[in-house]
């Protein structure tokens, strides 16, 4: 195959992936002169004020730029000293239009000496280079980009086992950052070897700092009515970062967050429907197994716990643009717990057994 696509939206595990196949492709040959990587740069976007020309299309203008220069005479040109070559083309989601149809046409009429590796990023790819690769690229990616697929894999792949509890523990840390799985495995097999079963004292102090957490996270805590659990979600999601993101996030984005899951919750707030498939069909779900629990919540909750707890968004939403004395973090931190406390008041009471 001349053509290859890394596909992920993790980057560390999508680079590992990318790593991998260019070892593989360029094989027992001289890696200064059978490989080339060249990364396409983001176009910047000019200011009102800025009279500058945009970095477009215009006469085929953006195929001379320096970097998709280099590319182009890569591709073109025969291997020297080696009896193939491989070109990585990385971040193509900044391609141009003429720049990926230049591309595709080239994937399209293939090569015997020339293995092209493009490798995705935070764009789109552009639909004429999409349509070439699902043509004629081979498309290959990481196994599994969750936490506790990445972890299994990977302590698998070093020889090493966990206990139950120190799996769990590893995967709970490092929360949605899988890239950092497989580093954080290799630490381990660096210590401990191969062919060893760990436990949670052992892998405690190789940890590092917390990893990210989902945003589904903060609200399944919410509606399960752990006050702490929610706490230490919220705070992941205001402070950690990670590859997939890069910045944490404002108060304000966690609020929309909760906005949309309770909204989700009142659209089910109607004594007409019962049933998982009809709250799917109000959702919009194509399957019906994911409209159970916001279905569950919602009937938990009833009108009335929804009401409280879109009253409380609302306070909290007016106390982070100015309205209140407290400052961001305490109006989160009390805006959770007060909705984890009204989650808890709404479920349902476990009778003793006599």
């Amino acid at each position: 195959m001349t053509t290859h696509f890394v596909q992920g939206n993790d980057p560390a595990l999508r680079d590992r992936e990318a790593q991998r196949l260019i070892e593989e492709l360029v094989g027992d040959e001289d890696r200064t002169f059978a490989f080339e990587d060249h990364v396409i740069p983001g176009r910047r976007r000019a200011s009102a004020e800025e009279d500058v020309e945009p970095a477009g299309d215009a006469d085929g203008a953006s195929l001379d730029l320096p970097v998709f220069t280099a590319v182009t005479n890569a591709l073109q040109s025969p291997p020297f000293m080696t009896a193939h070559r491989v070109v990585a083309v990385r971040d193509i989601g900044n391609l141009t239009t003429d720049q990926a149809k230049w591309l595709a046409a080239w994937i399209e009429e293939g090569s015997d000496t020339t293995r092209l590796v493009l490798v995705a990023g935070s764009g789109r790819t552009p639909p004429s280079l999409d349509k070439a690769v699902k043509a004629h690229a081979k498309v290959v990616g990481p196994d599994s980009e969750q936490t506790a697929g990445v972890l299994g894999a990977s302590l698998r792949e070093a020889g090493i086992k966990l206990s139950s509890d120190a799996a769990t523990r590893v995967s709970e840390h490092l929360g949605e950052d899988a890239g950092r799985v497989p580093e954080f495995v290799e630490v381990l097999h660096s210590t401990y070897g191969a062919g060893v079963t760990l436990d949670v004292d052992d892998v405690q102090a190789y940890l590092g700092e917390a990893g990210t957490a989902g945003r589904y996270d903060l609200a399944n805590a919410i509606d399960r009515g752990d006050v702490a659990t929610a706490l230490v979600v919220l705070d992941r999601l205001l402070t950690a970062t990670s590859t997939r993101e890069p910045k944490p996030l404002h108060p304000l984005q966690v609020i929309s967050t909760l906005v949309y899951h309770y909204q989700r919750l009142l659209r089910l707030d109607d004594p007409s429907i019962v049933t998982k498939e009809q709250a799917a069909e109000a959702l919009g779900l194509r399957s019906a197994g994911g409209a159970r629990f916001p279905l569950e919540a919602s009937k938990r909750l009833g009108s009335s716990g929804l009401r409280e707890a879109m009253q409380l968004l609302a306070r909290a939403e007016l106390d982070l643009r100015g309205y209140g004395g407290l400052d961001e973090r305490t109006v989160m931190d009390v805006l959770v717990a007060r909705l984890a406390a009204v989650s808890r008041r709404h479920r349902p009471v476990a009778r003793s057994r006599r």
